[in-house]
């Protein structure tokens, strides 16, 4: 039993001894040299989206100087403006709609008889949410669509981690805007129609979830900024 007791001692002293030695006279659990992980996802966050508009500055030096004089004719310059405005790198203006998602209050109880109590994950935005209203603006004839301050391209995809938007390399936090340029009237009928925002729809009436859908007038929605080069896709034989 004494050795016992000595081996557990000598095992506390090693512990000690190494805290000690650990934090070198500091707080080991409170220092703030150790970023969070949350800080270093905010942190690329940044520099992707500082990146990302170095990248666009250079694509706009690059066709400036080609259009100086490149020997295309007219028609293939209409044909390669046409392209580039499908793809989503070049400005869009025309009438748009913005829809906002919201989370719930953290506090929110079920306001309509019959439905449970709320779990955490009734009160947050998810993938689901985001993508049922982008394929629905989509459907309503979109011409071009950005979500919070990037414009969508057709590789682009709408990601949650947890209650956070990772979109093109950047992150986002909620409140989400998704606006659309086009019919204003088909765009709000396109999302009054989605099976999948009507289901979403339960949970805003029922729990809280935030859901705002405005007309803007005339918009100019940002070209995509971002490297249009695939890694993976191979072309059909």
């Amino acid at each position: 039993m004494r050795v016992l007791t000595v081996g557990v001692f000598a095992l506390a002293g090693l512990i000690f001894f190494t805290s000690f030695n650990t934090a070198k006279g500091t707080n080991i659990r409170t220092d703030t040299s150790l970023l969070k992980l949350s800080d270093l996802i905010h942190e690329r966050s940044q520099k992707n989206g500082e990146l990302d508009e170095s990248t666009g500055s250079l694509r706009r030096d690059v066709e400036s100087l080609a259009e100086r004089d490149d020997g295309s004719t007219k028609a293939e310059d209409d044909k390669l403006a046409a392209l580039e405005k499908n793809a989503g790198t070049q400005q869009l203006k025309g009438e748009a709609v913005t829809v906002t998602l919201n989370d719930a209050p953290p506090d929110a109880t079920a306001k309509l008889p019959g439905y449970p109590e709320p779990q955490p994950d009734y009160l947050v935005i998810h993938q689901q949410d985001l993508q049922a209203v982008v394929n629905a603006m989509w459907q309503g004839g979109a011409q071009g669509i950005k979500v919070m301050d990037q414009r969508l391209i057709s590789t682009s995809a709408v990601r949650c981690v947890g209650n956070t938007l990772i979109l093109q390399g950047r992150v986002y936090s909620p409140p989400y805007k998704i606006t659309a340029v086009g019919d204003p009237e088909k765009l709000q009928q396109a999302l009054a129609d989605s099976k999948a925002i009507q289901n979403y729809m339960v949970y805003v009436n029922v729990y809280g979830l935030g859901w705002k859908v405005e007309e803007d007038g005339t918009v100019t929605l940002p070209g995509y900024s971002g490297t249009v080069d695939l890694q993976y896709a191979k072309p059909v034989e």
